[in-house]
């Protein structure tokens, strides 16, 4: 490009920071002060320069120790050994239960404060009280974890001696101090820099047509600025729908359109429609704390007489020749109130509404949050999405069951499935699907489907109807396309993330 066609090209940014560049490197930071820009205004402008080949870059990384949150506090004021030092060097002696009253410390500092000064041997303990051992001078001088901090921030490069022994200690505690990856820039002219920031860039070119410039005429006898398309912009984010949402709509179209009705209900239930109408035990392990997350002191209602003397029946033994769970059923722990563990709350209460409707065949799904007191990793999540779906009619099979399943998770991407026998409270047969992840290398659980069970449909209907009834983890179906090998990663919505993420087609 000729010179002057490059000076035309130059934005007001460019022409403020290239005059105070040179051929010797210059830190990002001091373009911004000398230009009088601030530090994003000036890498976008040397970013142009770069473009137009008027400047040379170079970028460094260092890690640097820095202080934490705590670490900001404890400079401030002190760390909790030395507030616990100076207090005994004043009250000589302090009984060990006393320490976060006497020094105004929390369980958690005076723990800490107590061990290190231990560890130290500045301190004894002697008949459950705290003695001090250390020597005035011990006391008025400062530890080598108090002149870190005072130190930093610090190269990692440069931690030695002492310094290091202050790290390794105070890096054992939770927010003190950090390690921070920094990026550097430099920048210098090239030769054709040179030689552009010496000639006149002070040409009174326009940068926009306005309004105001059409209505006064003030373009006329103007030159506009050239644009450099070739110049890396910022890039542009359109608004869309979050990610989770997009699988969810197509998971609902897919139902849809295999002629499904969608139900919906309450994330708070009962344990009556949770469990005990789907013929899960009320000693069963999945309805203790450890699994299940109740809303204290709180007590719903059961419904009609009749399904409940037919749950209860269920239970205790004695329907369509079932022996149930041979025990005593009691309303009190039906009536319960919890977050629903899945979504098939929602099934046992619309088969209920079907029998009184009489609606039959009838086809239903949701897609909805469940809540279960799981250990969290990269495959469980307290809180999690299910679709359930359930198919109502006398003629109805376990191998229309697998069928409509296989189409779903075929639309939905998957085309390889594992489908094996598993044991389910109320359905019979029953199933599970797996599909192998590529990255964990293992088979990982789609989710759960059966054959509701005579104990399920019968207080029901009066009578056992086939019903076909399934309640995949929705969730784990979502990571598969959206490339996602942690199901945490489904909700910390970090911007950039949700930026990139490629839109559910």
């Amino acid at each position: 490009m000729e010179d002057k066609l490059i000076i035309e090209s130059l934005s007001p940014m460019e022409r403020s920071v290239l005059p105070k560049l040179s051929g010797d490197f210059l830190s990002i930071e001091d373009v911004s002060e000398n230009a009088d820009l601030d530090k994003t205004t000036a890498l976008r402008a040397v970013g142009f320069l770069k473009n137009k080949e008027l400047v040379e870059v170079e970028s460094a990384e260092k890690k640097v120790v820095i202080l934490g949150i705590l670490g900001v506090n404890y400079l401030k004021k002190e760390l909790p050994e030395r507030v616990l030092l100076n207090k005994l060097s004043e009250k000589k002696s302090i009984l060990i239960g006393e320490i976060r009253n006497v020094c105004g410390l929390n369980e958690n500092e005076a723990k800490i404060a107590l061990g290190t000064l231990k560890k130290k041997a500045l301190i004894g303990i002697d008949g459950g009280k705290l003695v001090l051992n250390a020597k005035s001078s011990e006391v008025s001088s400062k530890m080598v974890e108090e002149l870190f901090l005072e130190k930093l921030p610090m190269e990692v490069g440069e931690v030695k001696d002492l310094d290091a022994l202050a790290f390794e200690n105070l890096k054992k505690r939770k927010d003190i101090v950090e390690v921070e990856e920094q990026k550097s820039m430099s920048v210098k002219l090239t030769g054709l820099g040179v030689k552009i920031s010496k000639m006149n860039l002070d040409d009174n070119l326009l940068e926009a047509l306005t309004p105001k410039i059409l209505k006064q005429n003030a373009w006329k006898g103007k030159k506009f600025r050239r644009y450099d398309l070739s110049s890396p912009v910022p890039r542009i984010y359109g608004g869309k729908r979050h990610f989770t949402n997009q699988a969810k709509d197509h998971a609902k179209s897919i139902w849809l359109e295999m002629g499904f009705k969608e139900m919906s209900g309450n994330l708070v239930e009962t344990g009556f429609w949770v469990f005990d109408a789907l013929f899960t035990a009320q000693d069963h392990p999945v309805r203790e704390m450890q699994d299940t997350f109740y809303l204290k002191d709180m007590k719903g209602e059961l419904p009609a007489k009749d399904i409940v003397s037919g749950v209860k029946k269920a239970h205790e033994g004695g329907i369509d020749g079932s022996k149930g769970w041979q025990y005593k059923w009691e309303e009190e722990k039906a009536k319960k109130v919890l977050l629903r563990t899945h979504t098939t709350n929602l099934s046992a209460r619309k088969l209920k509404e079907i029998a009184d409707t009489k609606e039959f065949p009838a086809k239903y799904f949701s897609i909805g949050k469940c809540f279960r007191n799981e250990t969290v990793d990269w495959s469980h999540g307290f809180e999690f999405n299910q679709t359930e779906g359930i198919v109502v009619d006398e003629n109805a099979n376990f191998r229309q069951l697998i069928g409509y399943l296989t189409q779903f998770f075929n639309k939905m991407g998957f085309d390889k499935l594992r489908i094996r026998p598993a044991y389910f409270a109320y359905t019979e047969p029953s199933l599970e699907m797996d599909y192998f992840h590529p990255v964990h290398k293992k088979w990982v659980e789609l989710g759960a489907a059966g054959m509701f069970r005579p104990e399920v449909t019968i207080p029901m209907f009066g009578k056992h109807v086939p019903v076909l009834a399934w309640g995949p983890g929705f969730d784990r179906i979502m990571t598969q396309f959206f490339e996602i090998n942690d199901l945490r990663e489904l909700y910390k919505n970090d911007i950039s993330k949700l930026r990139e993420t490629k839109v559910w087609r």
